[in-house]
């Protein structure tokens, strides 16, 4: 409550003048409680996790992924398959290579589901005296992955794998083909936004399997279920090993740049947010009171072009 205050309007502006007890607000900008940081503060529970969430920067998606096969020599993709999954149909080698490219990106739409291999110690017990101790003697893979896949009305993409099982046998004289004629890859990426490259399919992760092949494609099923259904296949593929395409091929691993803190910029207070902090605080209040009361009522946006306040520009 003030001191002493008074007023008078003078046309329509009300003009009040008063002597406040209270002083807290007459340098808002210097308060030290406005320097404080918003939040859990950092030795918290909650601080520490969104510290990690943050240097991470934010959390890996189920969702985000992308495959890429690589086929092995004795794969040849019937024209049929290949121009449908492409987009054109080129005799060139250049050509061969781009069409490889697109019938790629035509694949990648199609897969729904895919696992990632893991890897396994593989230990044998050891014990003299006291607990045993499982030392390594050496590491496995799991040899098979599931990938499952959507398929389009002429089942094309079933197509695709029967056509890569066919450079492992011969149909009619059932002969089986050299090794080397029907093992290819598959790379598995993990996607990730990055706002300063304004991308939001950037590779963050990434493993390539070896000495691939698909050994089992389920049978596809029929029922008089729901129409909207779409029909999918189930492909087991086996390999050997697998990389990481970072640690393994490069020697290096980061984990993404550097955390910056957000600033907070304020808004020019221009020439009328200038005059009024020279002002006394016994009339600082009483000015801002006018500059607002003008904001609501002088009507000069049409003739200023929207500006409201000088300069006007």
């Amino acid at each position: 409550m003030a001191i002493l205050r008074g007023g008078r309007r003078i046309g329509p502006f009300d003009i009040r003048l008063g002597l406040p007890r209270d002083k807290s607000l007459d340098n808002v900008e210097g308060d030290e409680r406005l320097s404080r940081v918003q939040g859990p503060t950092p030795e918290s529970t909650i601080g520490r996790i969104m510290a990690a969430v943050a240097q991470g920067e934010g959390f890996a998606r189920p969702n985000r992924f992308m495959c890429d096969f690589i086929l092995p020599k004795g794969v040849a993709l019937d024209d049929s398959i290949a121009n449908i999954l492409s987009e054109k149909k080129r005799s060139t080698l250049d050509g061969e290579l781009l069409r490889n490219t697109e019938i790629q990106r035509g694949l990648r739409a199609y897969i729904e589901s895919v696992d990632m291999p893991g890897r396994t110690l593989d230990t044998t017990d050891f014990k003299t005296y006291g607990p045993r101790r499982q030392i390594v003697n050496g590491h496995s893979f799991s040899g098979e992955i599931t990938m499952s896949v959507y398929c389009d009305k002429y089942l094309r993409q079933r197509s695709f794998f029967e056509m890569w099982q066919k450079a492992a046998f011969d149909q009619g004289t059932n002969n089986v083909h050299f090794y080397d004629e029907y093992t290819g890859g598959l790379r598995i990426y993990q996607l990730g936004s990055f706002a300063g490259n304004q991308d939001r399919d950037r590779v963050a992760y990434g493993v390539e399997l070896f000495e691939c092949f698909p050994k089992t494609i389920s049978a596809v099923s029929y029922s008089q279920g729901e129409s909207s259904d779409i029909q999918k296949i189930s492909v087991s593929l086996a390999f050997r090993n697998w990389i990481n395409l970072t640690m393994d091929r490069s020697g290096s691993y980061t984990t993404g740049g550097n955390y910056q803190k957000p600033t907070v910029i304020g808004a020019e207070k221009g020439l009328i947010g200038g005059l009024l902090d020279k002002l006394p605080p016994e009339l600082r209040r009483a000015g801002r009171d006018v500059v607002n009361t003008i904001r609501t009522r002088v009507p000069i946006g049409a003739v200023t072009g929207g500006k409201v306040f000088p300069p006007l520009f």
